[in-house]
């Protein structure tokens, strides 16, 4: 099937007719709220994902221990012992914790819950993975990292990575070292580390499916120059071709841009535009970026005004950010790297961990909506941060219990296939998406989100569906229900059946804030063919 692509202005421009062609079916609504049709059979297909669409991110700091995002106090709590963080003097110390490195290999519940979200690609980067130190021996870790280092990683502790990856059917995406002791005397980027983690990954019988060189190269300590990331880019290319043909190389993971700015005093930095116009200009397999709306409290003393709160988590505001950042970094992509996958390789509620309410399924609807926005905005691959770190994981991190979030991950996995389909119907308060049925030819699978605090929808179907609708007691509750029903994992640690209920044809009434995934094998849609 040949890959459409949507930009932007398309996607409002088929919202904007979805509205006209849907008001003699709002018009049937019922008194408290909008009523709408869809008729399954007859979606037209405006692009195709990746089977690992839905992928996530493990940051280096998870695996090699260190400084990471500090949990937001509890009344009462007393502030912890300040620890610095990659990022220098722009942000707070206390913004941080100290944690220890994720087990990988022993957790179980973990593992478990991953698999459940495969196939997927596992992102191993981050802040401090720019400046991590690769030990390539089989002694304990050195008590101090190298000159021109802050971190160290073990080969215990990237064996433990790559066998993760094997249990959960995870591809690897990871960056490398670009701090100064990775550097020659004349400032280039050495590729002995990323040649020696290579050479370490084939031993293990393991393999490194994508490489970006680095993280968030436009807002570095310093910004990457044009020339410089030129040559750093080109150093990479041919290490790749020597030691790993068939890798990926991902670029440029920028970040930072779009029309609105995260930063109200930023530090240095550069456009994605000004950062690929060396010589030569660098070349990529997959076009990548990450995409933070805002960035959250625990950064809100240094860039006031870049925050969001939840009275805004529901409002198209907030929530066409997403919209607006694709068509930038489409465009950058078209320019740069002319019909390239797109790959977001991180994004969350909010930047810096997320907001207290990131891990509650409030922000379930931003999840589920970026999900549907950047299928039908060309994007092959949105790698979520974090699986499991901070407050804006997919995972609780000490609990290891699944969060919100993380429920809505896996109904998309179990019923949104690759085929992007157009469901013209959306309004102000109903986002409505669709994708073929996966693993059913033929079939159609619905998300609908109904923004509206307060008000009922009605959907009218043609034909039989099964529905997954997940509602909350609050809106900032950490457990969410399917059906009426509690989900959680059960006595035996597992994961427990996801069922749908059975409605027939016709009206369905959707209840306010809520998120309903629908089922519908019966659509015989040609292009799910």
């Amino acid at each position: 099937m040949r890959k459409c692509k949507i930009s932007g202005r398309a996607v409002m421009s088929l919202l904007a007719a979805s509205l006209v062609a849907a008001t003699p079916a709002m018009a049937a609504g019922s008194p408290d709220g909008p009523g709408f049709s869809v008729s399954p059979a007859t979606l037209a297909a405006v692009g195709r994902v990746d089977e690992r669409f839905q992928s996530y991110n493990i940051e280096s700091v998870e695996v090699t221990g260190g400084n990471f995002w500090a949990p937001y106090l509890k009344a009462g709590q007393p502030p912890p012992q300040p620890v610095a963080g990659p990022h220098g003097v722009e942000f707070a110390s206390s913004a941080y914790r100290k944690r220890e490195p994720i087990d990988l290999k022993g957790n179980a519940r973990l593992r478990r819950l991953a698999k459940a979200l495969g196939p997927a690609y596992v992102r191993v980067s981050g802040s401090w993975a720019n400046s991590i130190y690769f030990q390539d021996d089989d002694q304990p870790a050195l008590a101090k990292a190298p000159p021109g280092y802050q971190g160290i990683l073990t080969r215990a502790q990237w064996a433990g990575l790559v066998d993760f990856a094997k249990a959960v059917d995870a591809k690897i995406l990871t960056s490398f070292a670009t701090s100064p002791g990775a550097r020659d005397a004349d400032g280039a980027w050495n590729p002995d580390g990323a040649r020696r983690l290579f050479a370490y990954t084939h031993r293990l019988g393991g393999r490194i499916d994508a490489v970006e060189l680095t993280n968030e190269p436009n807002v570095g300590r310093p910004p990457y120059a044009p020339g410089d990331f030129a040559r750093d880019q080109a150093t990479l290319r041919d290490l790749v071709k020597t030691v790993s043909p068939d890798t990926k190389v991902v670029g440029p993971g920028s970040t930072g841009e779009a029309g609105f700015k995260l930063f109200a005093a930023p530090p240095k930095e550069i456009s994605t535009a000004t950062l690929l116009s060396g010589d030569p200009q660098p070349r990529f397999d997959v076009f990548s970026h990450h995409f933070y709306g805002a960035v959250s409290q625990r950064c809100a003393s240094l860039r006031a005004g870049a925050t969001t709160s939840a009275g805004e988590a529901l409002s198209e505001t907030w929530l066409a950010r997403a919209d607006q950042a694709q068509d930038h970094y489409a465009s950058v992509r078209d320019r740069f790297a002319p019909g390239a996958p797109i790959w977001i390789t991180e994004t969350a509620q909010t930047a810096c961990g997320g907001d207290p309410w990131s891990a509650t399924f409030l922000d379930t609807f931003r999840y589920v909506d970026q999900l549907g926005r950047f299928a039908r905005h060309d994007v092959a691959i949105v790698f979520h941060n974090t699986l499991a770190a901070s407050d804006y994981a997919l995972i609780d991190d000490t609990t290891w219990r699944p969060r919100p979030n993380y429920w809505a991950a896996l109904l998309w996995r179990r019923l949104m296939g690759q085929v992007v389909l157009d469901a013209g119907v959306s309004t102000a308060d109903l986002h409505v998406y669709a994708h073929c049925l996966r693993d059913h030819p033929g079939g159609v699978a619905l998300v609908v989100l109904n923004l509206s605090r307060t008000a009922r929808a009605n959907l009218k179907l043609p034909l039989p569906a099964e529905r997954f609708a997940l509602t909350a007691d609050a809106l900032e509750s950490n457990s969410v229900k399917l059906n009426g029903r509690a989900l959680s994992l059960t006595k035996a640690d597992k994961l427990p059946p996801l069922l749908g209920a059975r409605v027939p044809a016709g009206p369905l009434s959707l209840d306010p804030t809520s998120i309903t995934f629908l089922s519908v094998p019966q659509a015989r849609n040609p292009a799910c063919q």
